[in-house]
């Protein structure tokens, strides 16, 4: 990768992170609607299409973090750690399969990296709940996992799923982030 290429990425990674920080704040005043929405998942997902899994893995463990020490939301332990590691896993599942193992790359192809990061990143919030409670002494059951993996997250899996295709569509549309579309 050339350094203008990697500039580019890395000033990109920082604006996704930058909205990663302060879009939590248009949902956040009402905690069940912010949780309801996922508002960092956005800027993740986007980050690993547009710059890649090298770039956005990162950005992503940093995000929950960095947002628990700036603004106190959402609190450091357990939630903010659990989160790092499901947005890296995100970031990394995501971007992983659309740059690397697939050869054209599409509306098609961005579904299958979306929805298969979307399960992996759940799986690892799980589990990362689980041993992050089991420390303290508390109980994480299956019950909760799917509350908090899948029913309450349920508006914020269907936004995702409707807006970062359209998002990446308008893009490539306008020229600034092209799908690959080698055979």
């Amino acid at each position: 990768m050339n350094n203008k290429k990697a500039l580019k990425n890395l000033v990109l990674t920082a604006l996704f992170l930058a909205i990663g920080l302060v879009l939590p704040l248009l949902t956040g005043q009402i905690k069940e609607i912010g949780n309801m929405l996922l508002p960092m998942h956005l800027p993740v997902f986007l980050c690993a299409f547009i710059c890649g899994w090298e770039y956005a893995t990162p950005m992503a463990f940093v995000l929950p973090v960095m947002r628990s020490l700036i603004f106190g939301m959402p609190p450091i332990y357990p939630t903010a750690l659990a989160m790092a590691f499901e947005l890296a896993a995100y970031a990394f599942v995501a971007g992983f399969i659309y740059y690397k193992l697939v050869k054209k790359q599409n509306i098609v192809t961005l579904y299958v990296s979306l929805i298969v990061a979307m399960i992996v990143g759940r799986a690892v919030w799980g589990v990362a709940q689980f041993i992050l409670l089991s420390i303290k002494g508390d109980k994480f059951t299956f019950a909760a996992f799917l509350a908090g993996a899948f029913t309450k997250a349920f508006p914020g899996i269907i936004v995702q799923l409707v807006l970062i295709p359209i998002i990446m569509l308008a893009l490539d549309k306008a020229n600034l982030v092209k799908f690959r579309n080698k055979e």
